[in-house]
């Protein structure tokens, strides 16, 4: 198969980590179908790739609490032929307590990490069995290892999406099929401006750029990784994580979160 005859499809490609992975791949020659909610991004990163990269591109837009709009992408997944790459990268976040947010809000995040990479997942991988060749990324989190107060469900959804991962890989292994749980820690993206903060060059200080977490995750890919963590801190912050009693790790987290707070009120803007 050259080059040009392998897709990659991804969502939640508008910005941050799914836009560097569309920009990997257009440069590595994948043709790409391309999902996110905001079409002026979407469109823009299409038309660019195309006439940088010459491949081609195709944008879906769609809401993926929305279960219409999951059966839509899984209807076209399941008519690439080519497809060597599911991405599965869309997500989204709260950052109040459980108990302060609305619960259809966290019923759609559930929807979006959980039921959307499912339902894309199993629509790829047919196809991907039969020609004994592709690779699915889910974009999980190094919060998946982890308890936050304030991301109680977010950290149950990116847990899932590891464990889930790391099953699927087993099932697959044999078939030519690889398949990784991206857990990245904290990235450069527009996602926490949508939730509020007022970013610069402060707030992101110590973050990754998403192009460093999407070269670590291909290179653990070409590993045959199936868990990747980018950059050392995180990987030893999830390390100890496994080691710590539950007491100490509690009282961790609630240090922790005591500097998460007095961040969020130098930061965040409410409404």
């Amino acid at each position: 198969m050259t080059p040009h005859t392998r897709t990659a499809f991804i969502t939640g490609a508008s910005s941050g980590i799914g836009a560097s992975f569309a920009r990997r791949f257009a440069r590595d020659g994948y043709n790409l179908i391309l999902h996110g909610r905001r079409e002026v991004l979407l469109k823009g990163l299409c038309e660019d790739l195309a006439r940088t990269c010459g491949v081609k591109t195709e944008y879906l837009l769609g809401e993926l609490s929305n279960p219409d709009d999951i059966r839509r992408l899984e209807e076209r997944i399941r008519t690439i032929p080519d497809l060597s790459v599911l991405v599965n990268n869309a997500g989204s976040a709260t950052i109040n307590h459980f108990s302060e947010e609305e619960i259809d809000g966290q019923e759609a995040m559930i929807r979006v990490h959980t039921i959307a990479p499912i339902r894309c997942t199993h629509a790829a991988l047919p196809g991907m069995m039969a020609r004994h060749e592709g690779t699915i990324i889910n974009v999980a989190s190094t919060a998946g290892f982890m308890v936050s107060p304030g991301s109680a469900v977010y950290c149950a959804v990116k847990g899932f999406l590891i464990s889930f991962s790391e099953s699927l890989h087993l099932e697959v292994k044999t078939s030519g099929v690889r398949v990784q749980a991206l857990c990245p820690g904290f990235t450069r993206s527009d996602f926490h401006e949508r939730l509020g903060y007022r970013v610069g060059k402060e707030f992101f200080r110590g973050f990754f750029s998403p192009d460093f977490v999407v070269a670590e995750s291909l290179r653990d890919v070409a590993k045959g990784k199936v868990v990747s963590i980018p950059g050392w801190r995180y990987k030893a912050s999830v390390a100890i994580r496994r080691l710590l009693p539950g007491r100490v790790m509690y009282w961790l987290v609630e240090v922790y979160g005591a500097r998460q707070r007095a961040t969020k009120r130098k930061f965040h803007t409410p409404g």
